[in-house]
């Protein structure tokens, strides 16, 4: 089966990288490995299932609001990529969202292509660009695990604002389950946004 890139783009120095949106049935394995590795832990989704995991991507994939992408690097899958609609979110209940509100997830899985020196910093480029220009974004919204010093650095060195450590509220319905989550917000308008 062949799937359709929603965004690529050539990245200098490491060749192109390319958003496909998650499959969850053809995707949920290579997902759950990544997930469940020790390095995921922030994802809290380290004793999930296989089964669970696709689950969980069927029901991302049902809401307008949510959206989930591989990334791959001439044609290697390479990370799990997330966004949604900040006020249709738990993240809303943290902070005042405004419109243009787009927050992120970001997962790089152990590949060869993530290895090379400066990939990640040239990935979050490639990330901030489609958000800026197809998604519509004004303002991109980050919540890693406030104890994700990683992450948190990352946004940093990329231009994000930090924000206040709030607590995520625990989501408890029949077709998916979050427990209540220590994050730091994070923030990163588009330059030519009104601020």
């Amino acid at each position: 089966m062949t799937r359709t890139a929603v965004y690529s783009r050539p990245v200098e120095g490491f060749g192109t990288v390319s958003f496909t949106p998650v499959d969850p049935a053809a995707d949920s394995a290579l997902i759950h490995s990544w997930v469940t590795e020790e390095r995921a832990r922030f994802w809290g989704m380290g004793e999930a299932s296989r089964e669970l995991v696709r689950e969980i991507y069927e029901d991302v994939d049902r809401r307008t609001t949510h959206h989930a992408f591989m990334v791959g690097l001439d044609g290697e899958q390479l990370a799990l990529f997330q966004t949604y609609d900040c006020a249709e979110d738990r993240v809303s209940e943290c902070y005042e969202v405004r419109p243009g509100d787009v927050g992120v997830h970001l997962l790089i899985g152990p590949s060869r292509g993530a290895a090379r020196h400066g990939f990640t910093g040239a990935l979050m480029e490639a990330f901030l660009a489609y958000l800026f220009t197809e998604a519509g974004a004004l303002r991109v919204v980050g919540e890693p695990d406030a104890r994700n010093a990683k992450a948190i650095a990352l946004l940093e060195r990329t231009g994000f604002e930090l924000g206040p450590e709030v607590e995520l509220p625990e989501i408890d319905l029949p077709e998916v389950y979050l427990p209540a989550k220590p994050a730091r917000l994070a923030f990163l308008s588009r330059p030519d946004a009104a601020r």
